[in-house]
């Protein structure tokens, strides 16, 4: 049993293809491209929604979790007039057998589809979620692409919207910079000219300390096809630091 949360010195690292003519005679393998999924909600039991969220995403075929930030309890944005939320983030290992344009429309794909496995329904924007998982960065990509019907937006004043990457809006929001802080710092994603820190501390000396503030911790028990595994652990004095 170990706490999944980890700075990850080199967030972008990906596995080196292993070629036909290599030792050993091994078949290619598809390079893997580190990417940053933030999830979100405020309906329900949130905490248990969001672990039962990652416990999906660590089963997504071909995919490695790589780490799960702290569980922050966050204040509403934009529309204020509603339960506080429950937000996190996670590092997944995702194979790139084609192109990243590709890859990322896939692993959106599957978030889309699992936000509605969990009920996810047409809301307004900024109001109540389920779940809501955003991609929020995909290696070194930086694109702006039309999105497949199946990777469309729940959010009906988003659903025509291209998929652009990293996502436009993490850097102004502390509810998706604080729990990314945890898993990468020092990561500067293509576009910010700044790290995640210090966009972290940017941010908050903007929206105060009450916006957010981190309440429990991912324990791992191991990852099975049965969607048993990791959960969430209140954090002690000292992890809330």
């Amino acid at each position: 049993m170990h706490t999944m949360m980890a700075n990850m010195a080199n967030p972008d690292s990906a596995s080196p293809a292993t070629g036909a003519g290599s030792p050993g005679g091994r078949a290619p393998r598809a390079r893997r491209v580190r990417a940053y999924v933030g999830l979100g909600a405020n309906l329900g039991d949130a905490a248990t929604i969001l672990a039962a969220g990652i416990r999906a995403l660590a089963v997504l075929p071909g995919m490695r979790l790589r780490g799960v930030s702290r569980l922050y309890a966050t204040a509403p944005w934009g529309m204020t007039d509603q339960p506080e939320f429950r937000n996190a983030v996670v590092a997944l290992e995702v194979p790139v057998a084609a192109d990243d344009r590709t890859a990322a429309l896939g692993l959106l794909a599957a978030l889309k589809s699992i936000e509605r496995a969990f009920g996810r329904h047409e809301r307004e924007r900024w109001g109540p979620r389920e779940l809501d998982l955003d991609l929020l960065a995909f290696g070194r990509a930086r694109f702006s692409i039309d999105r497949p019907a199946d990777a469309r937006s729940n959010d009906p004043t988003k659903a025509d919207l291209p998929l652009i990457v990293p996502h436009p809006e993490a850097r102004n929001r502390l509810f998706v910079l604080a729990p990314l802080a945890d898993l990468a710092p020092r990561l500067v994603p293509p576009g910010w000219g700044e790290t995640v820190e210090t966009a972290r501390r940017r941010q908050l000396a903007a929206e105060g300390v009450e916006a957010v503030r981190p309440v429990a911790q991912w324990v791992d028990r191991g990852y099975r096809s049965d969607g048993q595994g990791g959960d969430w652990h209140p954090l002690t004095e000292r992890g809330r630091a």
